[in-house]
This record gives structure tokens, sequence and C-alpha cells, in this order.
């Protein structure tokens, strides 16, 4: 379903969340379901070394997500970068290759999936692009303490290349995610607007306090800079504790009117020097889809999936609330549209 490249920008997901009925369902953690299927991630590159050594095992990722519900399905590009490549002996084209095959695979499941389907419900291929933080595998991205020497320039110098290749892969949109300050925002706003990128994309930050980014910056201030961006179609938050969303999407709403994509880890911790995670008590996979539909969709938002530690029967879980939801609505109305008519 291509609805990127000359679609308006403002329109996109408006668009989209009608064909799918209102509310969109995006996949689920990638990385532990590599890991699942027999992959093993500890490298710098993180899952994005199966896009070297496994590809296999990417696609049967995807086309989990995708029999599970999924209307979004996010790229194995979050780690990969043109410089991380580099660090492990590929040349630059090579590393290029790379980041255009995340979105190849990712639209060859969407089409392996729509063949075996009767009729094409709408799927979104979303480019992912890690923070600078997630490029230096150090936890960083989950502090988003970068220095004083890192500035928006310098992030900018270190997007820029990866941006417009994935921009320009066949992808539908990119997803900035696990953003961790407004400096970075800032950059990738700046990013867009500077190399006229004419796909949409969506910025989605993360939080540990349930009232900031993990910086300490402001959500409200780092999602105006995503509302100013008009590019950006979405905005929203992943990899974060689902005990926060509710706080955090009332706060987005606040200052945006564009719509809101969540997608919450299971509710573990991740610490970023043991480079292990923390059981806490995140809700199981129907608890988390009754909280979907219970609270998130009521504080504004639209499009929901899950981040690290989230499964196919996360998405399942969701999807079946969103379509019972959507069933009861439309019969809803059908009740009213009767009795309006006698």
């Amino acid at each position: 379903m291509g609805l990127g490249g000359g679609q308006e920008t403002s329109s996109f997901v408006s668009d989209f969340l009608e064909k799918c009925g209102g509310y969109a369902v995006l996949d689920g953690g990638f990385a532990t379901e590599l890991e699942r299927h027999g992959a093993d991630l500890n490298d710098p590159l993180w899952s994005a070394k199966c896009l070297i050594s496994s590809p296999h095992l990417v696609r049967r990722v995807h086309l989990d997500y995708l029999d599970a519900g999924a209307n979004v399905i996010i790229t194995a590009s979050y780690q990969a970068t043109i410089q991380g490549f580099e660090a492990k002996g590929f040349s630059k084209e090579e590393a290029k290759a790379l980041l255009r095959k995340s979105v190849e695979i990712a639209i060859e499941a969407r089409e392996i999936y729509y063949d075996k389907l009767q009729s094409r419900r709408p799927v979104l291929v979303a480019a992912s692009v890690g923070s600078y933080g997630a490029y230096l595998a150090d936890g960083s991205e989950y502090s988003g303490n970068y220095g004083d020497a890192v500035t928006v320039e310098t992030l900018k110098d270190f997007h820029r290349e990866r941006v417009q290749i994935l921009a320009n892969s066949g992808a539908d949109l990119i997803a900035f995610e696990t953003t961790p300050n407004k400096i970075e925002a800032k950059a990738y706003a700046e990013l867009l607007e500077e190399e006229g990128i004419d796909i949409p994309a969506w910025f989605s930050f993360n939080s540990k306090d349930g009232i900031n980014v993990v910086s300490g910056d402001s959500i409200s201030e780092c999602a105006s800079i995503a509302d100013s961006c008009k590019q950006v179609v979405a905005v929203g938050i992943n990899c974060t504790p689902s005990r926060f969303i509710h706080g955090l999407v009332s706060s987005i709403r606040k200052v945006t009117s564009k719509p809101i994509v969540i997608y919450p880890n299971s509710g573990e911790t991740y610490d970023g020097l043991t480079k292990q995670w923390v059981q806490s008590s995140g809700a199981v996979d129907e608890e988390f889809a009754d909280i979907v539909i219970g609270k998130w969709r009521e504080a504004g938002a639209s499009l929901f999936g899950g981040c690290c530690r989230t499964t196919p029967n996360t998405i399942r879980a969701i999807s079946r609330v969103l379509s019972n939801n959507k069933s009861s609505a439309i019969n809803e109305d059908a009740q009213m549209s009767s009795k309006t008519e006698m």
C-alpha cells in the first residue's frame, strides 16, 4: 500500500487511519523476536546484524507481525548506520546497500503476506531511524546525555546520509524512534526540511518518569518541535513502560493535534550498562491490550503497538481488542440510525 511519495503529508495518517477503521496497529518488539528465532544479537549492530547474517529471520519476524494483525511494520534499521557498518569492515556502498535492504525485506514480507490474502488490508512500511545514542551502543539512548561536544549540527551530519537513503528506498514513511532529547528532535526536524525529504515521518520519544523524555527535557517541548515540522505526520512514545503512557499522551495532546503513536515496551527496564532487561510489573498481553482501549485511546492516541519485549501475541491481542471495539461502534451507529428512521 504505497501511501508515501506524492500524497500530501498533511492527510497521510488521517487517510490511512480511515482505511484502517479509525485506529491502526503497529508491530512489536523486533530484536527479542529475532533472538527467539535463534539470532545472536550480541553485537554493536544489534538487530541490524541480521541484515547481514540472517535476512530470512528479519522477513520471518515481519510476517509474524503481519499475521498478528499489524498495519505498520518497522524495518530492522534502528541500529543500522553507515558509520556502524563501516566500523565492521564494510565499504560505504555496502553500508548503503544494507540500509536499502532493510526496507526491501519489509516490502517483500508485505507482498508475501498479500499473496496469501483474498483482499489487501492497509499495511505501511516504516523505515526505522534510531538515535545517535543507539549507534554508540553505550546506553546513552536511555539517558539522552551526549555531552556538550555533540550539537545539532553534529547530529544532522551523523544522520543525513542514512535519512536520504531510507527516504528513497521505497518505504512509506520514516520512523524516528526512541528519541531521547530535544536536541536530536531539532536535528531531525531541520534535516527533513533542509534535505527536502518528501515522505512523511513520525517522531517518537522515550521516557523513564512519565513526565519528561529520558534526558530530562520536557515531553511538551519535544512534541512541539515535532508538531512544527511539516513532514511529521504523527508524534508519540515508544520504548517506555506502559504505566507512564497515559500521562505522556495527555501531555502530547496539549501541544499537537497530529495523530499520536504509542508503542511501549513490556514494562521491563533496560540497563544500558549491563545490556540486560530488569524484570518489573509489566502488563501481560490481554491486560496490555485492554489498557490500549481503556486509557490510551481515550487520551487521544490512534496508532498502537509494542516495543521491546512485546511479541506477536501482544500485537494480536491489541488487534483483537481494537477490532472488537470497531465492530461495537459500527453496531451502535446502525442501531442509532435504525431508531432515527423509526
